[in-house]
């Protein structure tokens, strides 16, 4: 298949992403390439998750292996297995280590972007932040304020090319009022074709090096994290992330879940 043709299927399956699965060519099992409707992704979280359990349902991962390597546009990516029997029960994906890039000092225009005040942010930087795929990372100072968050695209494009920052997708959390989660979540990607999206792996490793990095949670808690996302859009879901850290330097990110069958179709 032609990359022109794999967009094409993407945006017309218009999920958050689309993963197609080819033989390997280096040291990993298999090849993935992942596709949002708008733009190719070198990696991505839940894809890889998804993927993974979807390679187990049709047999290609068997019960025995305990690690399966995808090979992405970020180089060979491994998922550790976790199993129940002959069925598999848990999926961990280790991501590259996180670059911390550029940041917004204007907070008032950004929230006027994003349709709140700037009492609704919290403190910490406004920064992008990556895992091997860039997001902007916005701490809020409430779930409510999270939930409240409206994006303006053309106010924001403005706002980060004032700052001389790229386009980038928006990720909004707190940590207020978090009992079962570390943290609250939301994710708007609309340069991505993605308008919302209920859960985003690919940011919720960059999201867990952020709370390290700045001291937001304890490194004990780093290695046991779950983002609860998707709520404002009807559609909950919750990411297992777990940070390895050592004097304060990150030294493994993992995000994990679960994936569950919910169609087969054919593409004729």
């Amino acid at each position: 298949m032609t990359t022109e043709e794999m967009q094409r299927i993407a945006n017309e399956m218009n999920f958050s992403e689309t993963t197609f699965i080819f033989p390997k060519e280096g040291s990993g099992d298999v090849r993935m390439r992942i596709f949002t409707p708008k733009a190719e992704l070198p990696m991505a979280g839940h894809p890889t998750i998804g993927s993974t359990f979807a390679l187990a349902l049709e047999g290609v991962i068997t019960p025995d292996r305990r690690e399966f390597v995808f090979e992405l546009g970020v180089g060979p990516t491994p998922v550790s297995l976790e199993w129940s029997g002959s069925t598999l029960s848990f999926a961990w994906m280790t991501m590259p280590l996180p670059t911390f890039a550029e940041t917004i000092p204007d907070r008032a225009t950004l929230a006027a972007a994003l349709g709140v005040s700037t009492s609704d942010l919290a403190d910490g930087p406004i920064q992008a932040v990556s895992c091997g795929v860039p997001f902007l990372f916005v701490p809020a100072a409430t779930r409510a304020a999270v939930d409240s968050v409206m994006l303006d695209t053309k106010a924001i494009a403005r706002c980060l090319a004032g700052a001389g920052v790229p386009e980038l997708p928006v990720f909004i959390f707190t940590l207020d009022g978090s009992v079962d989660e570390t943290v609250y979540s939301r994710m708007l990607a609309p340069a991505f074709g993605i308008a919302e999206d209920p859960a985003t792996g690919g940011a919720s490793g960059p999201l867990g090096s952020y709370l390290v990095r700045y001291g937001m949670v304890s490194p004990d808690t780093a290695r046991h994290m779950v983002s609860l996302q998707g709520v404002a859009m009807g559609r909950p879901s919750r990411i297992h992330i777990s940070i390895d850290s050592h004097d304060g330097v990150i030294t493994r990110v993992r995000i994990g879940g679960r994936s569950v069958l919910v169609g087969r179709g054919e593409l004729i």
